[in-house]
């Protein structure tokens, strides 16, 4: 955001969409920046400036921005499409020893269903308040500002619609494509480097021992080519973060704690859950009645990512304690891990979203808006979503598509 890629970014892809598609706009930005790994919580931040001007300059109502962005952060593009970097997607590979990639053609047909979907109910929702005669601001039309100001005025300097667009404004997708290139580069050549694993007593770290690549590798690779992506980005306006480094390294560590404690906080409750034998009744009773792992951790994955709040948190917890009867069952249904890993990381990102969820709440504080005001159509996109992962399951249990 300091560097200003983020509103590079958002100025093309409004000079070729248009102010009056708003909402297809801002779930493509949001779609472009969680996808080339940008924190989902980091995303609400940087997309909220350009949702609040575009979405006033198309007087579409205020309280569609929350469910916007969540559609555009927290759905397709975060556990749906494949070589996303997103945790949702991560998290599997060290359980499943697959990588980020698992299964692309289903999670693409996945992420179509997830976008078609959520696009057309938010403008039906946009057109059934538009019929009321409900503007930016409500029916009233006099309703002050409830978010906290923001610095970015996206729409002073458009790219008008007959201008040649700068390159350096095409230089800003360079950070992205860096990302997405490097991680499928490290991906791919990592176990190769290391064939034999990593030996932590090469660099003085013997306590660690040997790790095996096959479970380190969707992590390692991730973060090395998020790392490139970061320091292209300082380099490309490296004055712009030499100014404010003392103010984003503060936002930056704070956001992050932020992060880590909310997802620490849901962990810690959802293990304390699972460890109940309330919850060990359900997980039988799950297990038993569905043998099939890939509707079996479709529905458990759900229900304690509700529970927590977190899709991060569910899965983890899903994953430690069923990961193993899940590979053995998919032995015997002849199910590919890959597919595992991708309707397991699909379902994280369902019922993830419940008022509790901790990205939902900054959401909120972020746009001005309470749970009563906007929590309605953001609980239509955790629908979608739930709904896509079985979609999903169903299309490979139809077809085989991997």
């Amino acid at each position: 955001e300091i560097t200003g890629i983020a509103e590079k970014i958002a100025k093309i892809i409004i000079r070729f969409i248009g102010v009056k598609r708003a909402i297809l706009s801002i779930v493509l930005m949001g779609a472009i920046l969680t996808y080339s790994g940008v924190s989902l919580f980091v995303a609400v931040f940087a997309i909220y400036p350009f949702a609040a001007q575009l979405f006033r300059e198309a007087d579409i109502p205020k309280r569609l921005i929350p469910a916007t962005i969540a559609f555009s952060a927290f759905t397709f593009s975060m556990d749906s499409l494949p070589g996303s970097p997103q945790i949702q997607n991560v998290i599997p590979t060290t359980f499943f020893k697959t990588d980020i990639y698992a299964a692309p053609t289903l999670g693409i047909i996945g992420a179509l269903f997830i976008f078609i979907c959520g696009m057309l109910y938010l403008e039906r929702c946009r057109k059934k308040a538009a019929a009321k005669g409900e503007g930016y601001f409500g029916k009233g039309g006099a309703t002050s500002e409830m978010a906290a100001t923001t610095s970015a005025q996206l729409v002073q300097n458009p790219i008008a619609s007959s201008d040649v667009i700068p390159i350096s404004y095409w230089i800003a997708f360079l950070p992205l494509v860096l990302v997405g290139v490097m991680n499928k580069v490290f991906t791919e050549f990592i176990p190769v480097w290391y064939t034999k694993g990593f030996d932590f007593a090469s660099i003085g770290l013997k306590e660690y021992g040997t790790i095996d690549m096959g479970q380190v590798v969707g992590i390692w690779s991730v973060e090395m080519a998020l790392l490139i992506g970061i320091l292209s980005a300082i380099l490309l306006n490296f004055q712009a973060v030499k100014e404010h480094f003392q103010s984003i390294t503060s936002i930056g560590v704070s956001g992050s704690i932020l992060a880590a404690m909310n997802t620490a906080a849901e962990y810690g409750f959802g293990a304390v859950i699972a460890a109940l034998p309330g919850f060990v009744m359900i997980q039988n009773y799950l297990t038993g009645t569905f043998s099939n792992p890939l509707i079996s951790g479709a529905v458990m994955t759900n229900i304690l990512c509700g529970l927590t709040g977190s899709g991060s948190g569910g899965m983890s917890i899903t994953l430690g304690l069923m990961a193993e009867k899940y590979i053995e069952a998919a032995a015997n249904f002849d199910i590919p891990l890959d597919v595992l890993h991708r309707v397991i990381a699909m379902a994280a990102g369902g019922m993830d979203t419940l008022p509790h969820n901790g990205a939902v709440i900054t959401l909120l504080a972020v746009t001005g808006l309470t749970h009563r005001e906007a929590y309605k159509e953001i609980f239509g996109i955790t629908i979608i979503k739930t709904l896509a992962v079985f979609f999903v399951v169903g299309v490979y249990m139809m077809f085989s598509i991997v």
